[in-house]
């Protein structure tokens, strides 16, 4: 697991297992927030450790940036730790997580251990605040990867644990390509010093402008691209056609899942435009 220091008392961590998938930690004087469990067992525990015993505090917050298992399904691992996530976050963990993970640990056992932990501490619109030792946290709805999707923005620092909000490569399968192009927007007006993505390597203030365009450019992409398609038979053939090249981004984003994720997000799209 990767780990770098971001500003004074904030740490990010960047598994080395699965999708580049991120994590962070901001340390107050006497307890620390979590941001997201990362997606092993193992690697939420390495990153307790750290905390704990290195910088010698306890958690006592988990902010869940949205539902999905590589984010918030390590919230089992720190325990006595007050969870807070989207209201929509806690249903859906409730919905689809725990089944989800019956089936995930029949087929991984290093999951077994791993127990499903929703949100204590909820809110569905607006923003909330949390102080920790002497940095003010904004955590903020950012939809688009899913209806649940939050920001965490260090206010002093401006810096922002975007989560799937923000990715090398957008990914809309289980959201909406609008509200998508709406957080990306937002965020690249924010003024930032840094953004942490959900998935991938930090964002410095000098890439941020080039960064928040391509996202931009490939979003509406792919949108122009699925809707010229409309309903011909043959759209199977006429969405493998379309190449992630094509729609602004590299297939080498993400030690080349980037590849998948643009497959996956040219069929959601066109279920979405046409199929309802």
């Amino acid at each position: 697991m990767h780990r770098e220091r971001v500003s004074e008392n904030v740490y990010w961590f960047q598994s080395e297992v699965y999708a580049q998938v991120t994590a962070g930690v901001i340390v107050g004087p006497q307890w620390a927030v979590v941001i997201d469990t990362l997606a092993l067992p193992e690697e939420a525990l390495t990153m307790r450790e750290f905390i704990e015993h290195e910088l010698g505090v306890q958690v006592r917050y988990v902010i869940n940036t949205h539902y999905h298992a590589d984010h918030a399904w390590g919230n089992c691992f720190f325990p006595g730790a007050t969870v807070i996530g989207h209201a929509k976050c806690r249903e859906y963990l409730l919905e689809y997580g725990v089944s989800s993970l019956e089936t995930s640990q029949k087929q991984n056992p290093a999951l077994r251990q791993v127990k499903i932990v929703p949100p204590h501490l909820t809110f569905d619109s607006g923003e909330m605040t949390l102080r920790v030792g002497k940095k003010n946290l904004i955590i903020v709805t950012s939809p688009g990867h899913s209806p649940d999707g939050i920001s965490i923005l260090v206010e002093e620092d401006r810096v922002l644990f975007a989560g799937d909000a923000f990715m090398p490569l957008p990914y809309v399968v289980d959201g909406d390509v609008d509200d998508m192009l709406a957080s990306v927007k937002k965020i690249g007006r924010m003024g930032l010093e840094n953004i942490i993505q959900g998935h991938g390597d930090i964002i410095l203030r000098g890439e941020i402008d080039a960064a928040v365009r391509e996202n931009v450019n490939y979003l509406n992409n792919i949108k122009k691209a699925v809707k010229a398609g409309g309903k011909r038979k043959n759209m199977d053939e006429y969405l493998e056609e379309i190449t992630i090249e094509d729609c602004g981004k590299s297939r080498v984003y993400l030690g080349g899942l980037a590849e998948t994720l643009h497959r996956r997000n040219l069929r959601a799209l066109h279920r979405q435009m046409h199929e309802e």
